[in-house]
């Protein structure tokens, strides 16, 4: 087998090994930026498709990659068996590459209709490919840890990792062009992998371990994702997940529009993403070490009281509040590390509590992507018709109807987020999870 042998016990990884284990979050995020954002103007502007069309086409080939995530979770746990987690990244990084080098190259002169299924095949490709290898990836790095410090640790710099990677996908497209993005991703794809593969620290596989996860995988893999959902620690983690999840995910919905109309600093807009993923990023050694300190409840709940702290003032921002603005992307994004750090580290520690490491961490982290990608379409079935409800519209300049913009930007989500807060408080507390 290719791969470092993991520390004995609860001994941390060193340096090398944690990056080599992280280096592949780089390539897998710089996809999130150009597919979840920046491919609505690109596909309207290469191919002439309409927004409307484009909508339908994202709407339902998100839809097949969401219910395909705890799917491909139960394969993976089938997979790992007596070997490790390479094989479904093997197979994942291909697909992923292939499918978004063509996502981003449609033809010319294919009509509506063929412009439109070679969005939708491409996309497909490259949401299963992504999605095969994120969750064999996480699920990887939730057993190379056995204490909460460490658990952290990994997901901290994984995570921040991940930033550096969507930061060169938000970058790259704006300054030079989709076809460096194209050439920098397959280089980081491949360098990834090779150094995942040969140099990131393998989960120790005893005999009797092997045979837990072979019996584990010996029913129907169809219905072995349902098996967490058996677990109260697991649905709870996931109510308090989701519900902080969505949050986010409404300012991510309405943040061009409260950029462009209410701040009117639509040109600044790629300078407050990269302040606000600069900062989650540079963040993460504060989260990983707190976390080494207290418990991941109570830095996780500071987390969150920070975020509303810092984001609930731009509902009083007026237009051209620059360096406000800035302020406030700079004092969430910290807050922000620790939403990336800290769930999964507690998901990590949940399965082992489960009595499941080693056997089914892909059916946790397939239900636990599945949620994710659950919360941008709730957030846009939320947010959009909140404001539309409220009277704004797309490069409105009324009063009331900025004020609705800025009420759904800051509030709504500030609010969610305290709701969360709670019922994190009380998780915590009563020893929920």
């Amino acid at each position: 087998m290719t791969g470092q042998p993991l520390p004995a016990g609860n001994a941390r990884l060193t340096g090398a090994q944690l990056a080599a284990y992280c280096m592949f979050s780089v390539p897998l995020l710089m996809t999130a930026l150009p597919i979840n954002i920046l491919l609505p103007d690109f596909y309207n502007a290469r191919t002439g498709l309409s927004l409307s069309l484009i909508g339908i086409v994202l709407f339902s080939t998100r839809l097949v990659d969401a219910v395909a995530d705890p799917l491909l979770g139960a394969w993976v746990d089938a997979q790992k068996v007596g070997g490790s987690y390479l094989l479904p990244i093997f197979i994942a990084a291909p697909v992923l590459a292939l499918s978004f080098v063509l996502l981003l190259s449609p033809p010319d002169a294919l009509g509506d209709a063929g412009s439109a299924l070679w969005l939708a095949v491409t996309l497909v490709g490259a949401y299963l490919g992504y999605s095969l290898g994120i969750v064999a990836y996480q699920a990887w790095g939730s057993e190379l840890a056995g204490d909460d410090a460490g658990r952290a640790r990994i997901t901290g710099a994984r995570e921040g990792a991940g930033l550096v990677g969507v930061l060169i996908g938000a970058v790259l497209p704006q300054a030079v062009g989709m076809p460096a993005l194209i050439g920098v991703f397959l280089v980081a794809l491949l360098l990834g992998v090779i150094v995942l593969a040969r140099y990131a620290p393998q989960p120790q596989r005893t005999e009797a371990s092997v045979l837990r996860a072979r019996q584990a995988a010996g029913g129907n893999p169809f219905a072995s994702f349902v098996v967490p959902l058996a677990s109260s620690r697991f649905r709870w983690l996931l109510l308090v997940f989701a519900l902080n999840a969505v949050a986010p995910s409404i300012t991510a919905t309405v943040f061009q529009f409260f950029v462009a109309d209410r701040l009117g600093l639509a040109g600044y807009t790629g300078a407050f993403l990269a302040l606000y993923f600069i900062a989650g990023a540079a963040s993460m050694p504060l989260w990983v070490r707190l976390a080494g300190r207290y418990s991941l409840h109570v830095v996780w709940l500071i987390g969150m009281l920070a975020s509303v702290a810092a984001f609930v003032w731009a509902y009083w921002l007026d237009a051209g509040a620059l360096w406000g603005f800035a302020a406030i992307c700079v004092l969430s994004g910290v807050a922000f590390g620790a939403d990336l750090a800290l769930p999964p580290a507690l998901l990590a520690r949940v399965i082992d509590a489960n009595g499941h490491g080693g056997q089914r961490e892909g059916a946790y982290f397939g239900l636990w992507n599945f949620v994710n990608k659950l919360t941008l379409a709730i957030a846009g079935g939320i947010a959009l018709p909140l404001l539309e409800g409220l009277g704004y519209l797309r490069g409105s300049q009324d009063a009331e109807a900025l004020a609705a913009l800025a009420f759904t930007y800051a509030v709504v989500p500030c609010a969610l987020k305290l709701v969360a807060a709670a019922l994190l408080w009380q998780a915590w507390r009563a020893q929920r999870f």
